[in-house]
Parts: structure tokens; C-alpha cells; sequence
């Protein structure tokens, strides 16, 4: 199951420098695409917006089959490992660990700067410098919740159901979002199909994540019940169509509530997370992360014995 092999192997080696990094050379692209955007024109900039996703997509999905095409003209068990050492590549279990466990470290310290810092550079977009530690925390959670379904259990999601080509392209869609699907003055149209083409890609990764936290939670022996209480209640609270079914889940299965001033807030009444509850955030996302590669790799077997 090159699923589980994927985790084994980020788990040893980690990630590789962003210049050998696939994922950082759709970043650039998108970057450099940006660069020749429309100024004004509402329409050319969606359309700009959509050439940029689409056209993304079909370049990322070709090189994922070129590296397929090369992958299996090797021997196996060498061939096993190349292709999971490619699909490691377009997971995050490691890298979200390592940013989480600094982001708590700090706060273990006293060090409140650093840890606003350090959020506001590995987790999330907006400005993190009046944060409090509760609320560094609680960012900090919805990250990685948020992360597990768009860097962990989408990628895994995909590959099974059409290999490296599949999770190229959605690795690209889901970067694309990441750097275009913005509200303001200069994104607003042009990312706008980026957007809901993320949207559309994540329904069901986002779902399920929820799901993995809930058998998760119930198989730690704790409150399942709240898990899915939470979920039913809060999934909707978030802009996203998608963010708020992982986020909220987490929310129920650690006991914290997750708010983000004037957008939501999943988990109402439940305290407040702490810098621990960092490290538990951690756990239910690596817990995620095997649940996940363990349902799909037999999925996978599966659909190799009907061949």
C-alpha cells in the first residue's frame, strides 16, 4: 500500500529543499502567470483566473503521468519507492508537525512574539501581531484541521482514485486557491475560478476528514459524541463551504472552542485551547493521516484484484 509506504517515508526523510520541491515550482508558476494579469478588465481577469487553474491542472496532471510512465519502467520494489517518495512529496504531515510543535514551543516559553511570528509565517495569512496566546492557539488548530483535509487526506483521496496524475493536479488547484483566492482589490476576480475549482475538489476530502476525526476520536476513547454533535452544529459557520466540516470537528473531539473575530465560532461554550491542546491537534491529524492511508491503500488493493 504505496499510501502508507508515502507516510514511512516523509517520517524518515521529511521534506525536500523548496528547490527540488514540486510544490514550490507550482507556487512559482502561479506567481510568474500573475505577473502578466490583467489590470482592470473584470472579465479578462476571470478569464486570466480560469487559464491559470485549468490551464495549471492539465500541465500539473502531464507531469504527473510523465513521472508515472518513468516510475514503472523501473523494478520493483524500486519502483514502489520512487512512487511513493513522489507522492510523499505532495503530502504536509511533517511540515505541519514541525510548524505546530514551534508554534507550541514558544508559547511553552513565554515567547508570545515569536509564536504570533512564526504563525503569521508557517499557518496563516492574516496579521497575527494582537493575537493572544489563546487565540495562537486556536489559529493554530484550525490550521492544522483545515491542513489535514487540504494537505493530507485530498492528496491521498486523489492519488487513489487516479494516481500521481490526480494529485498533481489537485496539489496545483489547491495552491492556486492558496495564492489567488483572495477578496481583495487585485484577486477579487482573478481568483476567483481557482477558488471554486478548490471548492468543487475539496467537497468530499473535507468530509471525510471530518469523518477520520470522529473514528479517531471514538478510537482514543474520547467524546465522539461532542465530535459529531459540534460537526452537525457548526460545519456550516465558516465562508468556506468546506473549512468548517474539519474545523469543527476537531473542535468537538478536543473540547476547545475555535473563533475567528466577525467570521465564526465552532465550538461555542467549550473553553478556550491552551498551548497543549496544540499537541493534541498534532495527534488527531497524524491519527487522520494512517486512518486515511489505510481506507484508501485498501482501495487501492481493491481495485487492482478487479483488473
Amino acid at each position: 500500500m504505496l499510501q502508507f509506504l508515502a507516510l514511512l517515508v516523509d517520517s524518515f526523510f521529511g521534506d525536500p529543499p523548496n528547490k527540488y520541491h514540486p510544490v514550490a515550482w507550482m507556487g512559482s508558476g502561479i506567481s510568474g502567470a500573475r505577473k502578466y494579469a490583467p489590470t482592470t478588465d473584470t472579465q479578462r481577469l476571470l478569464g486570466y483566473g480560469g487559464l491559470i487553474a485549468f490551464g495549471g491542472v492539465g500541465l500539473t496532471a502531464g507531469m504527473g503521468w510523465v513521472a508515472a510512465q518513468i516510475i514503472h519502467l523501473l523494478p520493483k520494489p524500486l519502483s514502489w519507492l520512487a512512487e511513493a517518495s513522489i507522492l510523499k512529496i505532495m503530502l504536509s504531515v511533517g511540515g505541519l508537525t514541525r510548524a505546530a510543535n514551534e508554534i507550541q514551543s514558544a508559547l511553552d516559553t513565554g515567547g508570545l512574539a515569536e509564536a504570533q511570528k512564526l504563525t503569521s509565517w508557517h499557518l496563516v495569512s492574516r496579521d497575527t501581531s494582537e493575537l493572544t496566546e489563546s487565540q495562537i492557539a486556536a489559529a493554530t488548530v484550525e490550521s492544522v484541521a483545515e491542513n489535514t483535509s487540504d494537505s493530507i487526506v485530498a492528496p491521498l483521496f486523489y492519488y487513489t482514485l487516479f494516481g500521481l496524475p490526480g494529485t498533481f493536479a489537485y496539489r496545483f488547484a489547491n495552491t492556486a486557491d492558496a495564492m489567488l483566492g483572495y477578496r481583495d482589490v487585485e484577486r477579487e476576480w482573478l481568483g476567483k475560478i481557482p477558488a471554486r475549482l478548490d471548492d468543487l475538489l475539496n467537497f468530499l476530502p473535507a468530509r471525510l476528514t471530518a469523518l477520520f476525526f470522529i473514528i479517531i476520536t471514538w478510537i482514543n476513547g474520547d467524546n465522539a459524541e461532542r465530535t459529531i454533535a459540534v460537526w452537525q452544529r457548526d460545519r456550516h459557520k465558516t465562508e468556506s463551504p468546506n473549512a468548517g466540516h474539519p474545523m469543527s470537528a476537531a473542535a468537538g473531539s478536543l473540547g476547545v472552542s475555535l473563533e475567528k473575530t466577525d467570521h465564526y465560532s465552532l465550538g461555542e461554550g467549550l473553553p478556550s485551547p491552551q498551548a497543549n491542546d496544540i499537541g493534541r491537534a498534532i495527534r488527531l491529524m497524524q491519527g487522520t493521516a494512517i486512518i486515511a492511508a489505510g481506507i484508501f491503500g485498501l482501495f487501492s488493493l481493491l481495485k487492482r484484484k478487479k483488473k
